[in-house]
Order: structure tokens, then C-alpha cells, then sequence
């Protein structure tokens, strides 16, 4: 018996990682750095806490509740939502608040491309929130008076007006007291792309509101990247951070497609095609491209919800193949970058916490936090952001797109994209991959149901209506039935664990895929090994709704009695 993909599983081990993992004496503030190596364990503050995260932590938690349909956890989420609130200032900008461990204060632009998504969601959840209409208005406009507006190129052969918006920052820090001070910079370098995360959230703001701003200022920060930064080349190869190169990716696509830019499409796309170039099949991406040696990269969650997010984004432009990255990138590494057994922590509830240091239950708050540097077969403990605060932000919004497209309306069919299981008034979807080349959909009224057509199928592939063989077209891209009310169409073909060499971070590893899912990869790893997919011993739940404790200490087989899978 092998483990199924399972979003909703997943989603609910998010919710109870960012609903543990805050300080109550600070108003559920987030800690970010989380060290599981140290002995014992603790998770610690530091400025970004009151920065980044609790804009994605706030999207985060509020992608896992709208998924599970709960108002659990809503007393951290309106934590995050005040926290969000204060500390806005000059020009519109969001700063941190002056903690014991915060240094200079101030605001980065990088930064804001967490804060805008968040204080979108915001004004969208709660329209009579006029402070958060203004914050979010004044912020957008603040920043586009701090660019350096590019209008005429002067070179030796004369001048020329720009044809276009050019937009830039002058810096990527502005200093609280003090503004652009271009002897302070965040050292990571790169400005030109970091400053532009926004792009998304710019966007999406436009399409929420109709705020012309917006789109102005993202066209302006688009066309500063893909031409005067000369941060890509022709083929829109870079040098540099994975993460911030393919969110920007998937804003360009997402732009081009409200636009009807063509432009933006194909340039976004041919980023996403550069970055899955150099990635695993499986959704192992680096975190950085042409930085290091391969060998030495890692992947950070981030990265493979981004490539999630801008895959489905150009499915929506007519590229209908990225549905394989789609699912494949979801239901391995992503499912895989997530914390779900903490055995092998060193966990002293005898003592007290600290300002800022929190050693109490980390091994049980842990459970269901995302790495932010896996190897393809493991993550190392001894890595710093082994477990990173800014990944479990950011994955909630890749799994709620891939539970939310499982099963879209495709010129009126009900088409199932991700296999898994997923039920709703009108139908249910079981599936039994990777145990069983097994896939059944039951019809709870009159319905044109499809399946997207993957090479996976293809062996010895067979459908059934209510136990009886039902031909089928398999030539295109969607192979569809006419069910009644009652209906059970099941989708049959054979399975086996087939080896394939695949070179991925500079070696060559064996995986083991049964159908569209990794069941092993050779070698195997560690300090916590990947891919274990055997379902023989129960999985390790954080809560009290999914497990009985009866040990106080570390998570495993000996201490926890686990309740059957629901």
C-alpha cells in the first residue's frame, strides 16, 4: 500500500503549523527561524517575523481555512490581520515594528510583495474595511512616487523618448529615519528583480479594483526587468534567485493574459521553461540558478510553488501541457518539502521560554512547517531553513490552487486535472493512485464528466459506466462521458513501479514512479529521507482531532496511536 496525494491533509497540518508556531505574548506574532537541530529545539524571532511574514502568513492560514471550510484558527488570523495594520508610514510603505530583536527599522520593497497579496485579500474579504483600502491605495501609489521614472534614453548617438513606462527603485531598503540611504542595502543584490515581486499582487489589484496605479506601476517595474536591467538574456536565462525569478515569471504571464500582452505571456513562459530546465521532473527546483555548483543547490519551497502557480497560469493562456507540471510538481516535492514526523527532535519542556526563544513542544509545533532546502531524496537538518518560516506562507496558496483546479468546468464538462479526492454536490472523485491504476468519479446529478488525458493512462487503458465498458475518444487532450444522476464512471489501466534515471542538483538518482507519483528514489537519504511513500505504518498527526497521544516527548511508532486516515 502506497501513501495518496492529499491536499486536504495537507492543508490541515499548515493550518496547525502557523496556528502553533506564533508567540502569545506578542500577539501571535510569527517566529520565522525554527533551528530543529539544536539540542534542544527552539524557534526564535528575528525582524522579518514582524515584516514578510505576516502578510503570508496571513494569506497562508487564510488559503487553509477557505480550503477546509473552518473558522479554526481565525483568533491567530485576526493576530496576523492587527499586526498587518500598524507600523505604515512615509510614501504608503509598511515598516516593522521596533522589537528587542529588530535593528534598523525600515521597509523593504522585496517585503511588499508579501504585504500587497495580503492587504489585497483584506479588501476583498472585508469590503468595509476602509483602513485597509486606504493602506492598500496609499501604498501602491507611494511606491510609484519613489520610483525613478526612465523617460528618455541619451547616448552618444542622440536621444530617445522610451516608448513604454520604465520603472525603478532607486534602493531596496528606505530606512524609517532617513529614507533612500544608498550606503544601506540588504546585500542579497539582485534589485532589480527582488524589487519587483509585487508584480502579482500589482496586478491583481487591478483586477479587484480597477486601479489604473496598479497596473501602471507594474507595467513600468515589467518593463524595467525584462529590458534596461538586463537581467536576462535573450533566451531568458539569469543568474541568480530562483524564487524572486519565477514569482516575477508568473506576474508577467498572469499581466499579459488581463492585458492581452502576448509579450508578457511568452517572456514569462520562456522563464518558466529556463527554470524547469535545470529542475527535476518531480518538482525538485534550486533555489538559485548558475550561483553555485548544482551539487550544492537546494530546494526551497518557495520556488516550487511558484512554478506550480505560474504553470496553471499558462494553462490558462492555452499551453494545456503545463498540466503535467501542475501535478506532478504538487503531488511530489511540494507534498514532500512538508514536516509531518519529528522523531528525531530533542524537545526540554523543563525550559522556560525566553523574549524572543520559545523551546516549548517543538517537535509537536513543527509538524506540518515546509523546508526551505531539501536535497531531491532528503532534507538536512543541519541546513539553515532546514524548516523556513517564509515557505509555510507561500505553499498554502499552491495547494489551494491545485485542490480548487482538481476539477474545473471545461466547455461545460466537469474535467479532472489532479487526481485525488475531492467531493462536492455535484460529484465525488476517488482516486486510488499510486496503489492502483484506479480513478472513479460518481455523477450526483446529470453531468458531462472528462478526464484529462496523461501518458501515464495509457497502459491497457479502460472506462467503465455503473460496472460496463464505455468506449471513448483518447485521441485528444480530454477524454469525456454523459453521466445521469447516479453515475459511477471509473477510469482503469495498469500500474507498476517503473525505474528511470533522472540527473537532477548535478547526479544521477533512480526514481521509482508509479504512475504520476514518486514511490522511492535511489540513493536514499538523509538526516530525514524523502519519498518513504510505504502506507504499512500510520501517519503522524500534530492534533488532537487526528491522533491520541501517549507520550509526551517525540513523535513516532511507539508514541503515538493514530487514528484511521478519514
Amino acid at each position: 500500500m502506497y501513501k495518496r496525494f492529499d491536499p486536504t491533509e495537507s492543508m490541515r497540518l499548515v493550518k496547525h503549523y502557523i496556528t502553533s508556531m506564533t508567540d502569545k505574548s506578542y500577539d501571535n506574532l510569527p517566529y520565522w527561524l525554527l533551528l530543529p537541530n539544536k539540542k534542544p529545539a527552539e524557534a526564535a524571532h528575528c525582524r522579518v517575523d514582524d515584516a514578510e511574514l505576516v502578510g503570508s502568513w496571513y494569506e497562508g492560514l487564510t488559503c487553509a481555512m477557505r480550503m477546509l471550510e473552518t473558522d479554526e484558527g481565525e483568533d491567530v488570523r485576526q493576530s496576523l490581520r492587527r499586526h498587518l495594520m500598524r507600523s505604515w508610514g512615509e510614501h504608503g510603505l509598511r515598516f516593522c515594528e521596533k522589537y528587542p530583536w529588530t535593528h534598523t527599522v525600515h521597509s523593504s520593497f522585496h517585503e511588499m510583495g508579501y504585504i500587497l497579496p495580503a492587504m489585497n485579500l483584506i479588501c476583498e474579504e472585508y469590503p468595509e474595511d476602509t483602513e485597509a483600502e486606504k493602506r492598500t491605495s496609499e501604498l501602491i501609489r507611494g511606491m510609484r512616487e519613489l520610483v525613478i521614472e526612465r523617460k528618455v534614453r541619451t547616448f552618444w548617438s542622440g536621444d530617445s523618448p522610451e516608448p513604454e513606462p520604465v520603472y525603478e527603485f532607486p534602493n531596496d531598503v528606505y530606512l524609517k529615519e532617513g529614507g533612500f540611504d544608498l550606503t544601506r542595502h540588504t546585500g542579497r543584490g539582485e534589485q532589480a528583480i527582488r524589487n519587483a515581486l509585487m508584480l502579482p499582487a500589482l496586478v491583481r489589484r487591478w483586477e479587484l479594483r480597477g486601479d489604473e496605479v496598479a497596473l501602471d506601476l507594474a507595467t513600468g517595474l515589467a518593463n524595467y526587468v525584462l529590458g534596461v536591467s538586463r537581467y536576462f538574456n535573450y533566451r531568458m536565462e539569469f543568474f541568480g534567485h530562483v524564487h524572486s525569478a519565477a514569482w516575477f515569471a508568473y506576474g508577467l504571464v498572469y499581466l499579459g493574459r488581463l492585458t492581452e500582452n502576448r509579450t508578457y505571456i511568452e517572456k514569462g513562459k520562456a522563464i518558466y521553461d529556463y527554470i524547469r530546465s535545470i529542475s527535476s521532473s518531480f518538482g525538485w527546483v534550486p533555489e538559485y540558478a548558475q550561483w553555485h555548483p548544482m551539487e550544492e543547490e537546494h530546494c526551497e519551497t518557495c520556488c516550487v510553488r511558484d512554478m506550480i502557480i505560474c504553470a496553471a497560469e499558462l494553462t490558462d493562456c492555452g499551453y494545456d501541457e503545463y498540466w503535467e507540471d501542475v501535478n506532478s510538481f504538487a503531488r511530489n516535492q511540494l507534498m514532500e518539502n512538508q514536516i509531518r514526523y519529528s522523531g528525531y527532535v530533542t524537545v526540554d519542556n523543563s525550559k522556560p521560554d525566553e523574549d524572543g526563544i520559545t523551546y516549548r513542544d517543538i517537535d509537536k509545533r513543527m509538524i506540518g512547517g515546509f523546508t526551505g532546502g531539501s536535497e531531491p531524496n532528503s532534507i538536512s537538518l543541519t541546513r539553515f531553513r532546514s524548516i523556513a518560516g517564509c515557505c509555510v506562507g507561500t505553499a498554502p496558496s499552491a495547494i489551494k490552487l491545485v485542490w480548487d483546479r482538481a476539477v474545473t468546468n471545461q466547455n461545460g464538462a466537469c474535467v479532472v486535472n489532479i487526481p485525488c479526492e475531492k467531493e462536492t454536490d455535484d460529484y465525488k472523485l476517488e482516486s486510488f493512485i499510486p496503489d492502483k491504476g484506479y480513478i472513479r468519479f460518481t455523477a450526483n446529478k446529470d453531468l458531462t464528466a472528462g478526464f484529462r488525458h496523461y501518458g501515464f493512462y495509457d497502459h491497457d487503458l479502460c472506462f467503465l459506466i455503473n460496472g460496463k465498458k464505455a468506449e471513448a475518444d483518447t485521441s485528444g487532450r480530454i477524454i469525456q462521458f454523459e453521466l445521469n444522476a447516479g453515475d459511477v464512471l471509473e477510469l482503469v489501466f495498469r500500474i507498476e513501479t517503473e525505474e528511470k534515471d533522472e540527473k537532477t542538483r548535478g547526479r544521477i538518482f533512480k526514481v521509482m514512479w508509479r504512475g504520476c507519483d514518486v514511490v522511492d528514489i535511489l540513493p536514499r537519504g538523509e538526516h530525514v529521507r524523502l519519498y518513504q511513500r510505504d502506507d504499512s505504518v500510520p501517519p503522524y498527526y500534530p492534533g488532537p482531532d487526528d491522533v491520541e497521544y501517549t507520550g509526551a516527548a517525540n513523535y513516532g511508532p511507539t508514541q503515538v496511536s493514530a487514528k484511521p486516515n478519514k
